[in-house]
């Protein structure tokens, strides 16, 4: 028997006033009882109960370790009731990492609409267009884009797909003319989106006759967000690949026309990463469990704003 059981046997047989009683209490044998004070005895080298065959007491020894023991006792439980409350009452701070456009667009609503739901939780939230250590740097989740997962050993749910659009300001039309296929591209000037996820540069189209992948013409200008190359993009400084979230603004003001709407660019896949299934944290549980019912309508909505944007444009055109 280790010590911290034995501390739980001498607090229940000074509490009770006998070794017999301790023992019904703790469903165990008056024997068992015994060798585990024994034991506490042995490893302190101190008498800490008199005993007799009619009644036990406790030492002067034994009145203060039973003062200590009660005490630490007292914490552990707590301590243990804490734990076990973090896995079922949603509590602490949630540390949630999201790439950086992707989560100013949906990860922060979602969020708000989280803490409305669950009050008691603190949001520790990162952007970073990185794909993060989980462990090492102490993420309880990370949402991902990428067309499909590496295998590492994380835990992911599919959110849903996020959609791109090719735009172009009309300016940049008017000037420069409007590519019919998207081997044209090669001819026009285009910036770029500097992303982990396509980090060749090369755009993945999806037409009638098949898949068709290029690589889009001299880049002028380059960035890693997608809101900062909307801007480029609206200044009539070429053509670029946004994803539906930022590009819809535009496209509804008119300040973006979109190119190539005939040719559906390849979809990402978003993911809810996170490190195991085993004795999750509530607050972890409650997140995901939220984010799985929140984020695919909105990324749904993303996808039939484009199209009535689309077809509006493919009607005047």
């Amino acid at each position: 028997m280790d010590t911290l059981e034995s501390m739980r046997v001498f607090a229940r047989v000074a509490t009770d006033g006998g070794f017999s009683a301790a023992g019904r209490q703790m469903n165990m044998s008056t024997g068992q009882i015994s060798r585990a004070v024994s034991h506490l005895e042995m490893r302190l080298s101190t008498r800490l109960l008199n005993r007799t065959t009619r009644k036990i007491a406790l030492t002067e020894a034994g009145e203060r370790y039973l003062d200590h023991c009660q005490k630490i006792l007292s914490h552990i439980e707590r301590a243990e009731a804490e734990a076990s409350d973090a896995r079922t009452s949603p509590g602490g701070t949630l540390k949630i990492h999201s790439m950086s456009s992707f989560g100013q667009h949906h990860i922060v609503p979602t969020l708000l609409r989280f803490r409305a739901r669950y009050p008691s939780v603190k949001i520790d939230l990162t952007f970073s267009q990185s794909v993060p250590h989980l462990l090492d740097e102490g993420y309880d989740a990370s949402i991902m884009l990428a067309p499909e997962l590496p295998d590492s050993g994380l835990i992911a749910h599919r959110l849903g797909t996020v959609v791109g659009v090719v735009c172009a300001s009309p300016a940049y039309i008017r000037k420069h003319g409007t590519p019919l296929k998207p081997e044209e591209l090669q001819r026009h000037t285009c910036v770029q989106l500097t992303n982990p996820v396509f980090p060749n540069g090369k755009w993945m189209f999806e037409g009638t006759d098949g898949p068709v992948t290029v690589t889009p013409g001299p880049s002028v200008f380059s960035v890693n967000l997608s809101d900062a190359l909307e801007l480029v993009i609206r200044q009539g400084s070429g053509i670029g690949l946004l994803p539906a979230a930022s590009a819809l603004p535009g496209l509804r003001s008119g300040e973006l026309v979109r190119v190539l709407p005939r040719f559906e660019l390849q979809p990402l896949n978003v993911y809810a990463l996170y490190l195991s299934r085993q004795y999750i944290d509530a607050k972890i549980r409650s997140w995901l469990d939220f984010v799985r019912e929140d984020m695919p309508p909105a990324l749904e909505a993303d996808i039939a704003a484009l199209q009535a944007v689309t077809d509006r444009q493919l009607v005047t055109n």
